[in-house]
């Protein structure tokens, strides 16, 4: 149900993340300085020997790392340029730069704040040592960490218009929901009589239009969008729409006028969609970020409870003198009211800095930051690093072919692999064929059309709140585990709905419907809702990370229309217990997918997801032709039966050795060797759930019987 913005989400969620600041960048470049060594000396027994008896063979992988270092050199050294762009440059001439920078670009009044600014970018954690800064500078800089949450009120103000957004989107989905026990009938599309296989088809076209067109067309037309109108501007245009056409739905006199004010509508839903995660992002300072990138998919969650709640407020409406069915009509144009408070307050909250500056409208972007921070000199910080990185990635897209590039390099085809996976899987681990459609599967296991709306309420509410602990829990107990630990508990609730079936009716049916519904909600909502939206946003490298996240939300998009458009037939055709039980078996294979092709990227550095998680070098030791995917697949083919025996059968085992880089700092990201135990460790409580450590695999790393 999250929905997952394309292109233009990307500059966002990571660009000004990458701020050193965040990322400890120095620390972590230590740490696996250590972590390197320390593997060399306790590698395991057998690959010593082996190594030391074949000096033949030592010369082989001397060759192989360096055929590896070179393809590295060629395929991710791109990325190289945006990762610390302000690295190894003097202070006497960074100090230059800054002020020519302010000179430049018509801020000359506050050079002293851009040099002191850019001194602060360059390494943040070291601003304890730099004279330049006064007393007050630091104790601003030190109550930035300490106090993050203690931001302008502008920022709070913009905060809460982009809550309002998430609810519209979750709104326009959801008002459908209680609209087709109503619209369809009186539209001749009634899915349970006349022409039953006709009807289901035709009810699955009208409700999935608005995602059919924003795979085709809305998620890649967003990016031109906010190039010419700006931030604000595409929120607005899309706002604009989405309250036109949903008054529009609310006239329709036929099921192929509605098909297309629907149609209309995803040009306001995918720009949408797209713009407002990467306005709320590009305007919110790197600490309380990640934080706020969650919040798109629980308020999006709150909305579709809203449109429950509105769908509930208007069913007892009865019409009136030339009006037939105002009951549903008031349903599907209540989605209009929070877009129309959007396009009133939009232009209130200041333009993104990152647009501006992309625009070269440097003044306006200092004052926009002014807003937007604490102090002038992190507003001073902030626009000179953004100005940098922006510099760093027009050199790197300047004469390449960006799509192509994510599937002829290694290391983006892996990311787009791994994005298409989990983008796919949230449509087909079967939420939303409940978020559309519940209140017809309730009817079918005899509930009253009341009942079977507020059975919906509850499917939105549980959906809302159990999306409170993601925005814990993706940080802690990881993205990976987070899915390989639901898709099972989702398999297992969705088959007890299916099942439940074929209880007699009467309570103990409806009973049964109800809960395997929740459990599957609550299963949801803190893994497969928000992790592919996160993910995917930080498994691009940065210079392809528009287009990459443009493909993996139109995946998401055009996967929506498909489940949308035929759960009504597969109903009709297999029953609920067929069709419940078709969504439970591509859970069970969206586990083995998520186990075998996705690496963990919690808590990773870019320079640790470019070279350790989706690059080629997996490991300096392994040969080119098996650091790929496919070896990542094997390894977590080998750690299954093992963390079995380990979390199930509490039996003592070793330890796998890890093969990326970034897993020998075990105690610093409570890493274990290959990644997800913490998914198989709920036998033995979840009350560990944010320490305990991953073991099935983050990644790979040689070992002979590979």
């Amino acid at each position: 149900m999250d929905r997952s913005s394309p292109s233009t989400m990307v500059h966002s969620l990571y660009n000004l993340a990458l701020h050193p600041h965040f990322l400890f960048t120095a620390h972590s470049f230590w740490r696996r300085r250590s972590c390197s060594s320390s593997r060399i000396i306790s590698r395991p027994p057998s690959l010593s020997a082996n190594m030391s008896n074949d000096n033949e063979k030592i010369s082989v992988e001397k060759r192989e790392r360096d055929s590896v270092s070179e393809t590295y050199s060629r395929e991710v050294k791109p990325i190289d340029n945006t990762r610390q762009p302000l690295a190894n440059i003097p202070h006497d001439q960074l100090i230059a730069d800054a002020a020519a920078f302010a000179d430049t670009h018509g801020l000359g009044q506050h050079s002293e704040q851009f040099q002191k600014g850019a001194l602060v970018a360059q390494d943040p954690t070291a601003f304890e040592s730099l004279s330049q800064l006064s007393d007050e500078d630091k104790n601003v800089l030190r109550r930035e960490l300490t106090h993050r949450w203690e931001q302008p009120g502008q920022l709070y103000y913009l905060v809460i218009m982009c809550s309002l957004a998430a609810a519209v989107q979750g709104m326009d989905e959801s008002v459908i929901n209680g609209a087709n026990l109503f619209y369809a009938p009186q539209f001749g599309i009634d899915p349970n009589s006349g022409n039953t296989s006709r009807n289901q088809w035709l009810l699955g076209l009208v409700n999935s239009a608005p995602y059919l067109c924003c795979g085709l067309f809305s998620c890649w037309l967003s990016a031109p969008m906010n190039k010419y109108f700006g931030r604000r501007g595409t929120i607005f245009i899309s706002a604009t729409l989405s309250f036109l056409t949903c008054i529009w739905q609310g006239v329709t006199n036929s099921w192929e006028h509605l098909f297309v004010a629907r149609f209309i509508l995803g040009f306001g839903i995918g720009p949408k969609s797209a713009t407002v995660p990467v306005y709320a992002a590009e305007c919110t300072p790197p600490v309380i970020r990640g934080a706020l990138v969650m919040m798109w998919q629980m308020w999006t969650a709150f909305g579709i409870m809203i449109g429950n709640v509105c769908d509930l407020a208007f069913y007892h409406v009865p019409d009136k003198p030339h009006i037939t069915g105002l009951n549903w009509r008031l349903m599907l144009s209540s989605a209009g009211i929070p877009a129309l408070i959007i396009m009133t307050q939009v232009f209130f909250c200041p333009e993104s800095p990152r647009w501006l500056i992309s625009k070269g409208r440097y003044d306006q972007a200092y004052e926009s930051l002014l807003r937007l921070r604490n102090s002038p000199l992190q507003a001073a910080r902030d626009l000179y690093y953004i100005h940098v990185m922006l510099e760093a990635e027009k050199e790197i897209q300047t004469g390449r072919n960006l799509f192509l590039e994510l599937f002829t390099v290694a290391r983006n085809r892996r990311a787009t692999l791994a994005s298409t996976i989990v983008m796919f899987m949230q449509q087909f681990c079967g939420v939303n064929v409940i978020a559309y459609y519940s209140s017809n599967i309730f009817s079918q296991a005899n509930f009253t059309n009341v009942q079977a709306l507020i059975a919906s309420w509850g499917f939105g509410m549980l959906n809302w709140v159990f999306a409170f602990p993601a925005v814990y829990t993706i940080d802690t107990f990881g993205r990976r585990n987070l899915l390989l630990t639901t898709f099972p508990l989702m398999a297992v609730f969705l088959l007890m709905t299916g099942f439940a079936f074929w209880i007699p009716e009467g309570n103990a049916r409806i009973a049964v419907v109800a809960l395997g519904i929740y459990l599957f909600t609550m299963a949801y909502s803190p893994g497969e809702g928000p992790v592919p939206f996160t993910y995917s946003a930080e498994a691009f490298p940065l210079y392809v990370r528009d287009i990459g996240m443009a493909w993996a939300t139109s995946v998401l998009w055009f996967f929506n229309f498909v489940v949308a458009i035929t759960f009504p037939r597969l109903l009709g055709a297999f029953k609920p217990q067929g069709a419940f039980g078709w969504y439970a078996g591509w859970n069970v294979i969206g586990f083995f997918l998520i186990l075998f092709f996705l690496p963990e990227t919690k808590a990773l550095s870019l320079e640790e997801l470019d070279q350790g998680a989706f690059s080629l070098l997996s490991s300096l030791l392994l040969p080119r032709s098996r650091a790929d995917a496919r070896m990542h697949a094997a390894y977590q083919l080998k750690a299954l039966p093992r963390n079995i025996k380990k979390y199930f059968l509490r039996m003592r085992v070793d330890d796998l050795p890890p093969l990326y880089e970034h897993e020998c700092a075990i105690g610093e990201k409570h890493y274990a060797p290959g990644g997800a135990g913490a998914a198989f460790d709920w036998v033995g409580g979840i009350r560990k759930l944010a320490s305990v450590h991953a073991v099935m695999g983050t990644g790979v790393r040689k070992s002979k019987n590979l």
